[in-house]
């Protein structure tokens, strides 16, 4: 079994908070993650937007595209209207041989609002998510019939946060409905990381490793503060960072057991004032390198 390495170069460029790491560029970004081992970068918004552009910026930094996130807005749009919307994207990422499409629904969602309580996220029926599900797998199969693969991505502060958000979606949609599983945001959200794993290892396409400090995101709670205001003090961190809670070598040895193929990817926003992108990034790389190892997964470089 062969997983490949990742990262997002968020850590380095925040496009959601862009005077936190207004002093890094991207490629300094690629430069620092190819270097420190890493073979595949997540689409940002400060990298080159057209195909033929992003083709050989990747190339110039010898680094592959893992990833890219999608702004889904399939909550209020018509499927046909959603398929047109992600049309140029689909596109790049078959053309570039990207292993998915990071999709999750913005329509709704409190994430980039630093004036919102997290707590105060949509929260779905189970019926009203069942309906959203239904036109989800038909913008997957659209996806398919094209070569591209749509992995959710269940996120804080957004309609599909916690464990019972990903059941109602996974059971409500079709197999081409793939799970992006991230590890810190499971947390954070309340959910069981190996439950959660264990029960839907067999819909997960794509990883996210990032781990999460308990003391920031229990004061995120408490103090009614955004999912933002929690980026800023250190919500989020690395595998391997002795100040998270996440045992990554049992996550890690359950991927082993299911067989897991794709990408294993570092995306671990902080305030690089706090915590050195080049530094963290690189602790989460070693310990994954690590945990690989002893759970039997061979790293493909």
């Amino acid at each position: 079994m062969t997983v490949k390495i990742g990262i997002s170069p968020i850590a380095w460029q925040n496009d959601d908070l862009p005077d936190l790491t207004a002093a890094y560029t991207m490629e300094q970004a690629l430069r620092e993650a190819r270097q420190i081992g890493y073979t595949g970068v997540e689409r940002g918004r400060r990298m080159p937007q057209d195909t033929e552009g992003l083709r050989a910026y990747l190339a110039a930094n010898d680094i592959a595209l893992c990833g890219g996130w999608c702004s889904g807005n399939l909550l209020v749009a018509s499927v046909a209207e959603e398929i047109e919307a992600t049309r140029q994207q689909v596109e790049q990422f078959v053309a570039l041989d990207g292993p998915c499409i990071v999709y999750a629904e913005c329509s709704n969602t409190v994430q980039g609002d630093i004036s919102t309580p997290v707590n105060n996220r949509p929260k779905l029926t189970r019926d009203e998510v069942t309906g959203y599900a239904a036109k989800l797998s038909e913008l997957a199969k659209s996806m398919a019939d094209r070569g591209m693969v749509l992995a959710y991505h269940h996120h804080m502060g957004s309609m599909i946060e916690d464990a019972e958000d990903i059941d109602w979606l996974m059971e409500g949609s079709s197999d081409e409905v793939t799970l992006l599983f991230d590890t810190g945001h499971l947390l954070f959200g309340g959910g069981d990381v190996l439950a959660t794993l264990n029960k839907w290892g067999h819909r997960v396409r794509h990883v996210h490793f990032k781990d999460v400090r308990p003391d920031v995101t229990r004061w995120v709670r408490e103090e009614n503060k955004s999912f933002l205001d929690g980026v800023i003090a250190g919500a989020f961190t690395v595998p391997g960072d002795p100040d998270g809670s996440i045992d990554f070598q049992a996550v890690t040895d359950a991927l082993a057991r299911m067989e897991y193929k794709g990408w294993i990817v570092v995306e671990a926003e902080q305030d690089p004032a706090k915590a050195a992108p080049y530094d963290y990034s690189k602790l989460g790389y070693d310990h994954i390198v690590e945990i690989c190892k002893h759970s039997g997964l061979a790293i493909q470089t």
